[in-house]
């Protein structure tokens, strides 16, 4: 086993050396597009089965064991998707006064480099998981995958 590790370390090794070291593979995004290429493998593997994960593609039927895959996904309904919808607009209207507020002190919070974690507890008693999102993009931008 250590030897087949060995041997796959220095292929990669002579890979990163053929492309002109560290930062010549890194200008030309070899180790970004190994990673996005593992990635979607990893995640094909899971969507299909061929790598079962507990809870997340394999479920432990009733009995406990052996596991089984779902035959399909449970949608919720229109009035379900209006329901939320609903409920969120209602609690975004009942907290309208003090939301702009805790927004701001989270990105003060953001830009100093203090404790999000902290003050994310305090900001979702008043502001929607969306306005937070919107909230801390405009102070650390939003990443975007290069495909």
């Amino acid at each position: 086993m250590t030897d087949l590790v060995e041997e796959a370390v220095l292929v990669e090794f002579d890979r990163i050396n053929e492309r002109g070291g560290v930062l010549g593979s890194m200008e030309r995004m070899y180790q970004r597009n190994k990673i996005q290429e593992e990635s979607l493998f990893y995640e094909h593997q899971k969507h299909t089965g061929e790598l079962p994960l507990i809870g997340v593609n394999t479920f432990l039927n009733s009995k406990g064991s052996p596991t089984i895959i779902p035959s399909e996904v449970i949608r919720s309904t229109t009035e379900e998707k209006e329901q939320q919808i609903n409920t969120v607009e209602a609690f975004k209207k009942r907290n309208e006064n003090i939301a702009q507020a805790k927004l701001k002190q989270l990105q003060k919070v953001a830009i100093n480099n203090g404790n999000l974690f902290a003050e994310l507890m305090e900001t979702v008693k008043y502001c929607s998981l969306g306005q937070i999102t919107n909230a801390l993009y405009e102070v650390g931008g939003q990443y975007r995958r290069n495909m």
